[in-house]
């Protein structure tokens, strides 16, 4: 791996780790942060489509790519109610190991990467410690009482696990089509921005929070924005021509390093010394686990 596939490849982490550090601040509920981020991803993107004049796909290419950002805007919708069950701290690792685990499951097995046998070994050693670091960062002394931070460890995790189908889709469907990253770019954001209007409209709760009157909905235009400088670095990162799937998708998860001291330190998530203790421990396995992944 060369080091500027490395660099294209650690650039979503910044995006996506500092993404959900910011819906948290601007908050808002789950439907004014998913229309928010949509919103300001679709923004990005037309704004790269313009200065690239890249020009817009049809057919197959144009299906898939719709269907990408569809797929990723219904799994994030759960996730940010995930946030409002366990927080960012506990969501972020918990959603990167379901992640790391049906993202190169699918691009070992479907797309053949990682062929050698020592490869498959190293790079299934290293997803296990990465799920075992994840598992230290989810580590409680106690249990907390729902209005204490609203930590429904049980719901949260079953809505990631949920959001996982949805996170799949979005890895998985630009590869198939033979599209750049620049060109799947601006249909991905329709695809999330239609899911992201439809949900806003579709139940009576969310009409009746007037979600296209409320603030936050335009606060997270900015989060959008973080959101659409990782995704459009990963759609390069992710293709074979430079890190691939697996391996560019491993390195994206690195986010959850951000993302889970963000959530601690500028969200305010307690933690008691213990925990910390074993969060530092967990980061630093997957982050060990991840660098590994960049050697196959």
């Amino acid at each position: 791996m060369s080091a500027l596939n490395l660099l294209i490849g650690l650039m979503p982490m910044i995006g996506w780790g500092l993404f959900p550090i910011l819906t948290g601040k601007f908050g808002g509920k789950p439907v004014n942060q998913i229309l928010g981020t949509t919103y300001g991803t679709l923004l990005f993107a037309i704004v790269v489509a313009l200065v690239r004049q890249t020009p817009m796909l049809s057919g197959k290419a144009l299906l898939f790519s719709f269907l990408s950002g569809a797929f990723w805007s219904m799994g994030q919708i759960l996730v940010f109610y995930a946030f409002a069950e366990m927080g960012v701290s506990r969501t972020m690792p918990v959603s990167t190991g379901f992640q790391l685990v049906g993202a190169s499951l699918w691009s070992v097995i479907v797309l053949g990467e990682w062929s050698k046998g020592s490869a498959k070994l190293i790079g299934f050693s290293a997803i296990i410690l990465i799920i075992f670091g994840v598992w230290l960062t989810t580590f409680s002394e106690k249990k907390l009482p729902k209005e204490d931070g609203g930590m429904n460890a049980v719901k949260g995790v079953l809505l990631v696990a949920c959001a996982e189908i949805g996170y799949l889709g979005y890895s998985a469907f630009p590869q198939g089509v033979k599209v750049n990253a620049f060109e799947a770019f601006l249909p991905q954001a329709l695809g999330m921005a239609v899911v992201a209007t439809i949900f806003a409209v579709a139940t009576k709760s969310n009409r009746a929070g007037k979600p296209f009157q409320t603030k936050s909905s335009y606060t997270n235009i900015i989060s959008g924005f973080f959101f659409a400088f990782a995704a459009l670095t990963y759609l390069i990162s992710a293709r074979p021509s430079v890190n691939g799937l697996a391996t560019g998708f491993i390195l994206s998860q690195m986010n959850v390093v951000i993302a889970t001291l963000g959530g601690i330190y500028i969200l305010h998530e307690k933690k008691t010394k213990k925990e910390m203790g074993y969060i530092l421990v967990g980061l630093v396995l997957v982050v060990i686990a991840g660098s590994v992944t960049t050697l196959l």
